[in-house]
């Protein structure tokens, strides 16, 4: 046996970018996918079991990328899938004319694949306002989520000097 035949063309761990979870276990402030999109829930009303015996969870929840609101009702004894949820700290070593940023975390890696975001709308002025074609330090937090990255949130760092 060569080792060519088991080539590995693939660094993924195979992790799922959802996870199954009854609908009754989702509480306020965590994470479901309505219509496809990974929404931070803002409300949960249960309404009581009814002639077919299902107690039904309605959720209001906010698009974690887009900020829409979006709703859906789910019973809760019913199956629903929550995203898997990540978020990183990196620093912003250039951004483009275009918004490309190439950032880099505190290990030295570099990543060049995230842009500046486009919601809140206002935001991407203000990285690079507080950027200032490199003069201060910005930090940013990616959040990323069933393949989808952007950043929501940034910070000026004022130490150092």
């Amino acid at each position: 046996m060569s080792d060519s035949e088991y080539a590995i063309e693939s660094t993924d761990a195979g992790a799922s970018t959802t996870i199954p979870m009854e609908a009754g276990q989702i509480k306020k402030g965590g994470y479901i996918m309505i219509k496809g999109k990974p929404c931070k829930v803002l409300s949960i009303s249960v309404s009581k079991t009814g002639k077919h015996g299902h107690a039904k969870c309605n959720f209001t929840a906010t698009d974690i990328f887009t900020g829409k609101k979006l709703e859906d009702m789910v019973p809760s004894s019913h199956g629903t899938t929550v995203p898997v949820v990540t978020r990183t700290e990196w620093e912003i070593i250039d951004i483009g004319e275009e918004g490309e940023l190439t950032l880099m975390d505190e290990g030295g890696n570099q990543k060049t694949d995230i842009n500046l975001p486009g919601y809140p709308e206002s935001m991407a002025d203000e990285i690079r306002d507080a950027w200032a074609e490199g003069e201060n330090q910005v930090q940013v937090s990616v959040q990323a989520a069933v393949g989808i990255e952007q950043i929501i949130a940034f910070k000026k760092d004022t130490g150092g000097d």
